[in-house]
């Protein structure tokens, strides 16, 4: 029996096995085994050359736009971007990725319209794998839905879960240190529903013999796999439904309705015509605000503080930061910096490299000579 076939009666079994606290160590069993499963057939594929795509990253962060065909992709990127006329494709064996930049509040944003997603795109129909491979890049994914068809997001939210996407989530906190005897040890600072002992079962089915654990919140079985492997990626999302100009007013109340059924809040997700670029501004505003960019003005050594350019940094940023961001030998011969801004408790703070910036903050850096 191969892979594949094997994933596919772990499947079955799972949907077929009603959980309950007695049934739980079972299916979390079953659930690791199938992590693994897949994980194996990931790993095989990627070494058959099939599932190694990626797109070179440029500008202050990046964007990729998910949605299934005929959504409206391409046309939204030329109105936010103007891809056709500024840059060219990405070609890969079978696939193409078009990228264009968004600039707005002096950042550079890069934008990128992946192939449409189909069902069945994270088991590798229609490239939906390589696909898969470069959202995972992204550091804010956009959800293009058309209209008439909102049920596209449940479809299109399932392959991206189930290519080790967790949008809108935080990591679990989990963590798990090797140890050399003594078994399984489990430290949790919250009362956990899951049994000690279910999760013993299910780090031993990922190889762990002796380990000590430590939970910090409650987790479900689906949770504290993603904490075990480790290897999942985080993204932000929003919601942005397009060609909201071919809808009569009477058809709003059910496309509201829609959304609510799919856990989206209507006054959450950004309604927009790209064909005619209607509410492109709502979304440029929801993109910066969801990315976390901040900007930061350079006081320039005899040519005084520029405000056209500012250094981009993400929110939480630090002074290092802002010095590996810079890049050439100023993290080296750092001294210190002087800071004006909101993050600074007076103008021209002396700071150091772990002083925390904020948006229009003014930088001096200091460096030896």
């Amino acid at each position: 029996m191969g892979l594949e076939e094997e994933i596919q009666e772990i499947e079955e079994e799972i949907a077929n096995t009603p959980y309950n606290k007695s049934t739980e160590s079972h299916i979390g069993r079953l659930k690791s085994k199938l992590a693994e499963k897949k994980e194996k057939l990931e790993q095989q594929s990627s070494s058959g050359g099939g599932d190694g795509y990626a797109v070179e990253k440029h500008g202050d962060a990046t964007v990729a736009l998910v949605g299934f065909p005929s959504v409206g992709k391409s046309t939204l990127i030329n109105a936010l971007t103007n891809a056709d006329s500024e840059t060219g494709s990405y070609e890969f064996t079978t696939l193409d990725v078009h990228p264009g930049m968004l600039k707005y509040n002096g950042a550079n944003i890069q934008v990128l319209d992946v192939p449409g997603l189909i069902a069945g795109a994270a088991g590798g129909r229609g490239d939906g794998k390589a696909v898969l491979s470069v959202v995972r890049t992204a550091d804010l994914v956009v959800f293009v839905l058309s209209v008439f068809e909102i049920e596209q997001y449940a479809r299109l939210s399932e392959e991206l879960y189930n290519n080790k996407i967790r949008v809108d989530q935080e990591p679990p906190r989990v963590s798990i240190r090797k140890k050399h005897k003594d078994g399984i040890t489990v430290n949790a600072s919250v009362d956990l529903d899951l049994d000690e002992s279910t999760i013993g079962e299910m780090l031993r089915q990922h190889g762990y013999v002796n380990a000590d654990v430590t939970i910090g919140e409650q987790v479900d079985i689906d949770r504290l796999i993603d904490g075990i492997q480790d290897n999942r990626e985080y993204i932000p999302s929003i919601v942005t439904v397009n060609k909201a100009d071919l809808i009569d007013p009477d058809y709003v109340d059910t496309v509201y309705d829609d959304l609510r059924e799919h856990d989206i809040d209507p006054d959450d997700a950004i309604f927009i015509s790209a064909e005619e670029e209607k509410g492109l501004d709502s979304l440029k505003e929801r993109i910066w605000e969801e990315l976390g960019l901040i900007r930061i003005y350079m006081d320039k050594p005899g040519r005084g503080v520029d405000y056209d350019e500012p250094l981009m940094l993400f929110e939480g940023a630090t002074i290092e930061d802002a010095c590996e961001k810079i890049g050439g030998d100023f993290k080296e011969r750092f001294r210190f910096a002087r800071v004006s801004g909101p993050s600074a408790k007076h103008d021209e703070q002396q700071v150091g490299m772990e002083h925390e910036l904020a948006d229009e903050d003014v930088l001096r850096i200091i460096t030896r000579k």
